[in-house]
């Protein structure tokens, strides 16, 4: 059969509901019926975005007028515009005949076409299968096609609530290493007096933590990209939990964020980062703990925290080991030279 790719308009309901279900039977036929996946709406949301970050384009897949997979394309706009993040899904019951790999060299052509000459991308195993992920699917067809991996993250859950007395007892533990620093939390948008020195630590998570091999650059701090991300957010039915710790001359040291599915009643951890003029000082689990308490007032119904980190980051592996959270899956980011 031939395969037919086409771009979908996000405004048409029916097709993104078509790229939607693919995507979704194709990772819980690798992942689990349980993986935790963006909701239809939180998708649709996304690629009806009129972004000035990135650029989104999404292609369904057909046989025989049969839709069999999915697959997409987003270019950043303002950092790393030499990257192209790609996704390729294919049900489990079309697979082996060709039609990711044409699929996926439609991408590729259509990154080197505006001037990418580094592809990405992310697959996930469980964690069983151990930090190279040989054997499932999604590694072994990007290895096939020349995709290597750059940097190996282990995602870990938390189930809620945490026992209050679990939390006090951190919290005493760190009080004096962290007492000089302003905690502070909120729900919803970054205040406007701190918001420039979120930006600032949300800007340098990717090259501060553990970024492996990926071919990635300093990305600029700012303040109208966390703007956009969080108009995203409400109109994804999602909502944010910040806290940041605040240095004695008022300058930002240390954040993290928490932002809640209001579709799947899931917590995900977001960024956490503490600057390196301030490490030591125990400010990563503290800002954690106020903001999951935060969380747990705010909405206590919320079932689990899924988290990833870079399975070379022991700090920060260690620091959800003492909240409760467990490995759950792993996942590879992969990466491929273009041209």
């Amino acid at each position: 059969m031939t395969l037919e790719i086409s771009r979908i308009d996000p405004f048409d309901d029916d097709a993104v509901d078509s790229w939607w279900d693919a995507y979704a039977v194709a990772e819980r036929a690798d992942r689990g019926p349980e993986a935790p996946l963006w909701s239809r709406e939180e998708s649709r949301m996304e690629l009806q975005q009129n972004s000035r970050v990135v650029e989104r384009r999404a292609f369904l897949l057909r046989a025989g007028g049969t839709v069999i997979g999915s697959s997409s394309l987003a270019l950043p706009l303002k950092d790393n515009t030499h990257v192209a993040h790609l996704a390729v899904c294919v049900r489990p019951e079309h697979r082996r005949r060709g039609f990711g790999s044409q699929a996926l060299a439609l991408l590729e052509a259509e990154a080197l076409s505006s001037g990418r000459t580094t592809a990405q991308s992310t697959t996930s195993w469980p964690y069983e299968l151990g930090p190279s992920g040989a054997g499932s699917p999604g590694r072994e067809f990007a290895r096939r096609h020349g995709y290597a991996l750059a940097l190996g993250d282990v995602q870990s859950r938390l189930p809620l609530p945490v026992d209050p007395a679990v939390l006090d007892t951190l919290a005493a533990d760190i009080a004096e290493s962290i007492a000089e620093y302003d905690i502070r939390s909120w729900v919803g948008p970054v205040p406007d007096d701190v918001v420039e020195g979120w930006a600032v630590l949300d800007a340098s998570i990717d090259t501060e933590a553990p970024s492996g091999d990926l071919d990635i650059e300093p990305v600029k701090p700012d303040v109208s990209s966390i703007r956009e991300s969080e108009e995203l957010i409400a109109r994804q039915n999602r909502t944010s939990f910040g806290t940041i710790a605040l240095a004695p001359d008022g300058s930002a040291a240390a954040y993290t964020q928490l932002v809640v599915s209001g579709d799947d009643g899931n917590a995900y951890q977001w960024g956490t980062l503490v600057r390196r003029a301030d490490r030591g000082q125990r400010l990563g689990i503290a800002v954690k703990l106020a903001n999951l308490r935060m969380l747990q007032h705010e909405v206590p119904q919320t079932r689990a925290v899924y988290t990833y980190n870079a399975d070379s980051n022991a700090h920060m592996l260690a620091v959800n080991t003492l909240l409760g959270f467990r490995p759950s899956e792993r996942m590879g980011e992969l990466q491929k030279r273009l041209g």
